[in-house]
This record gives C-alpha cells, structure tokens and sequence, in this order.
C-alpha cells in the first residue's frame, strides 16, 4: 500500500504531491515498483496538524481518485476518518476506506462500507482518551468497540483489515516496539493485519535518523512484521519495502517447504 499524501503537511511528504498532478505522477510511479494499493489522503494526521474541511479534503483527493481510476487498475484506497469522503471517494473510483479512527469518530462510515461493499481498515488510536497500561490489552479494547460498530452496520468480516497504529498515541520509541515485539498476539483477532511504520517518529528514536531518511530502517520493520504475520504494508518508499517482502516470504516459504525442520 504506498501513500500518496495530497496535502502540504504531511510529516515527512507534506507538500511533494500537493496538486493533483504531482499526486497522479507519484501514485502511477508507485504502481510500477510494484504497489498493489495506492492510499490517498487530504488530511495530515500527525500529531498538531491542523485540521481541513470535509469540503477541503474532497477537494484534494476526488480528483486524484478519480483520474487513477480511469488511468489505471490499481486498487485505491481513501484516508479518512468521514463518512461523507469516505462515500464520495467510492463513488470516484476507491474500493477501500482507510479509517485512522476505526469508525468511532463517524460511525456512520461503517454504514458506507456496508451499503457499497467498499473494504475497511480499522486503525488503533490511543489519541483522546485513557489508555490501558498493556499494549496489546488495550489493542483488544479498542478494536473490539470498533467490529461492533461494524457488525451493527452489516459490514462482513471478510473485507475487514486491522491496523495496529503504530505511532498513534504510543507515547514512546519503546511502546512502539513492545507492540511489534508482540504483534503475533493480535492474529487472535482471526483478521488481515496491516502494518504501518513508514518512516514513523519511533524508526528515527532507534537510529537518530531523520523522516525522509529512515526507509532502510523502515523496510527492517517490514521484514520482522512479515514474519510475524503482517499482510499488509503502508509505505512510502515501495521499492525497498517490495525488495524486504521478497527476502521474508523467500524465508517462509523455506520454513514450510516440506522437510526444511529436519536440514533437509
């Protein structure tokens, strides 16, 4: 899933795909390093960003949508927390809704995604409120709450992916690497796990490197998460991340080859 950030302060792109030119530009490049998803978002979420209109961010992101959809047959994917540009971006062309507040800021975006048949990525959030001590108990609590609201809606489990939310109110570099350190104990959800570490705060606490320069640190993350169960990878960088994968599945695919337990 490679980002494309159609805003002007986005913590480590803000202002590189701005237009809806450079946007399209950058998406089909991503598309031809190997992206299987393109993720388009109108609205930073970094912590102090200053909030946009709903009309703001349809107005960044419809028409990058909607020119990738006549363009291309990649599957594109909306960043976005409402339901009202959650719907207007299905009807541009997206197949999946990219919620960073796991349908509990607009509810009602798990009735879009029932109504339209759209795939759902629900992403953990510590942000406004008082978090449970444990990480991964607090993953449970909250991801809960939120596959209720989407059951209530109708949304069938199998389009349904869970983002742990890495960098979301995990105060620190450690709490961070505490919930990759147990990341397999989030498979007991029974649902696709997708990751997101892109060049995130905590990469640069571990290697004292700034945003745009922690891919290399970014692509280590995705390998160990591919080993631990991660399906899914939103980054910026594709190429180094697409190079990571092949090197961990190459692994499990030696793990499961019949007779690899015994040196054969």
């Amino acid at each position: 899933m490679a980002i494309v950030n159609v805003t002007p302060d986005s913590f480590s792109d803000g202002g590189d795909h701005e237009t809806a030119a450079r946007a399209i530009d950058h998406a089909l490049a991503c598309v031809e390093e190997g992206a299987v998803i393109i993720d388009i978002g109108g609205e930073s979420t970094r912590p102090g960003a200053a909030p946009v209109t709903e009309e703001a961010e349809k107005a960044r992101v419809l028409p990058v949508i909607a020119a990738l959809a006549k363009r291309s047959d990649i599957l594109i994917s909306i960043d976005t927390y409402r339901a009202g540009t959650a719907l207007a971006a299905i009807e541009a062309g997206a197949h999946i809704i990219n919620d960073v507040w796991a349908a509990q800021r607009e509810p009602e975006i798990a009735d879009v995604a029932a109504r339209t048949g759209a795939g759902l990525c629900l992403m953990h959030s510590g942000r406004e409120r008082q978090k449970l001590d444990d990480v991964i108990a607090d993953q449970r609590f909250f991801l809960k709450r939120s596959l209720a609201i989407c059951d209530a809606a109708g949304v069938p489990r199998d389009t349904i992916v869970l983002d742990p939310g890495f960098g979301f109110a995990k105060e620190t570099a450690d709490e961070n690497f505490a919930l990759m350190a147990r990341f397999e104990e989030l498979a007991s959800f029974g649902l696709p796990l997708l990751a997101g570490t892109s060049r995130k705060r905590f990469l640069g606490t571990a290697t004292g490197r700034d945003a745009r320069d922690r891919d290399v640190a970014t692509a280590a993350t995705t390998a160990i998460l591919r080993l631990m169960g991660a399906s899914l990878f939103r980054v910026h960088n594709v190429a180094i991340n697409r190079d990571a994968l092949a090197v961990a599945d190459a692994m499990l695919a030696a793990r499961h080859k019949p007779g690899a337990e015994h040196g054969a």
